[in-house]
């Protein structure tokens, strides 16, 4: 069966969409199959022309029930599932579905207080500081603040992901043809630590600014552990996942 990351939390504005397509574009970048599924009913779907990963409309309960059997029932794909936010209900549904749950937060004391909340609420999950500042005086000042008051949780928190502002082009409807290398480092450096925690094999790719919607061969691998790799297939997509892109 695909192995499913489920990107929740309570508060709106942590980034849960930015982060999902990163992971999804990541994890193509790395050579892996890779569905993204909309949940958020105040987001649009978008097209699947020249991205590395299908991104799969799922804001109907129906089929989204449907995307997670096909998930259930597939070797060799990853899903990774966009939730919206202030939804408790249909996150603890998607967690209970989900083999790695993701918590993003921002740097703020709002942020972080409500991601103690849900760390707390899903006792598997990991937070992951998103859209984190580059300037050395608020990266330091955010780095106090979490460790100030996130420190009971410090072995459930994930490399901070620096603020990027190119993440945006992933959220557009047409993907420009070439991505910049910061923005597809980002996304694999992001995949990696997905793949590590999942415990899944992944290769590296030899050229960061590949186009978005080109097929690479993939290089060198780079095993995250001990547990078989997700191998590459020729087999084409399931209908439904085609369907909904």
């Amino acid at each position: 069966m695909a192995q499913i990351v489920c990107v929740l939390g309570n508060k709106g504005g942590t980034g849960k969409t930015t982060l999902s397509h990163m992971i999804a574009h990541g994890m193509g970048l790395l050579g892996k199959r890779v569905v993204c599924v909309l949940t958020d009913i105040e987001r649009e779907r978008l097209s699947k022309e020249g991205r590395k990963y299908l991104p799969f409309d799922a804001r109907e309960p129906e089929v989204l029930g449907q995307v997670i059997t096909t998930l259930n029932h597939v070797d060799e794909w990853f899903g990774v599932i966009d939730g919206g936010g202030n939804r408790s209900d249909m996150d603890s549904h998607l967690a209970s579905l989900a083999d790695l749950v993701i918590l993003p937060f921002r740097d703020s004391h709002e942020d972080i207080r409500t991601v103690l909340r849900d760390l707390e609420w899903l006792p598997r999950a990991w937070a992951l500081p998103f859209q984190w500042p580059t300037n050395a005086w608020s990266r330091d000042a955010a780095n106090k603040s979490v460790e100030m008051f996130m420190g009971h949780y410090q072995d459930r928190i994930l490399d901070p992901i620096p603020a990027l502002s190119s993440t945006k082009l992933l959220l557009q409807d047409d993907v420009p043809a070439r991505l910049p290398a910061a923005l597809n480092s980002a996304c694999r450096i992001l995949a990696m630590q997905v793949f590590e925690l999942l415990g899944v094999d992944f290769e590296s790719l030899p050229d960061d600014s590949v186009p978005a919607g080109t097929a690479t061969s993939a290089v060198q691998a780079k095993p995250a552990s001990s547990k078989a790799a997700a191998k590459k297939t020729s087999k084409p997509a399931p209908q439904i996942l085609r369907s909904g892109a």
